[in-house]
């Protein structure tokens, strides 16, 4: 398996390579709409690779992806933390209920220890 994700990798890789190779071409982004920007007298721009702002919107999407996938399961990350705190204090309330009967043998524990003397 380990193999197959090394080659889906490469493969991956490869491809990438490719694009880049293949949209090397110039391009210009601009900020805002010519019109806009004229009016405006403000207009940044910028020339970049197109496989640059290929790739860089593919990332872009993934990081929007990423933080919108975590912040619509945080209700369940809460859920899980609450349920995580009330299963500690639950043990930890058993813990002091097993304490208080320190001298005290457990009655179940007691009946086996007396099964397998008599055997």
């Amino acid at each position: 398996m380990r193999y197959v994700k090394f080659a889906f990798l490469a493969l991956l890789g490869l491809l990438l390579l490719t694009l880049s190779l293949a949209n090397m071409g110039m391009v210009t982004l601009r900020l805002l709409p010519h019109e806009m920007g004229e009016f405006l007298g403000y207009n940044p721009t910028v020339a970049l690779p197109l496989f640059l702002v290929i790739l860089a919107g593919v990332a872009a999407g993934l990081l929007i992806g990423f933080v919108w996938e975590w912040l619509r399961e945080h209700r369940y990350r809460a859920a899980a933390a609450r349920a995580q705190r009330q299963a500690e204090q639950l043990e930890a309330k058993l813990g002091e209920s097993g304490k208080t009967r320190a001298g005290e043998a457990d009655d179940v524990l007691a009946l086996l220890d007396e099964a397998e003397r008599t055997r």
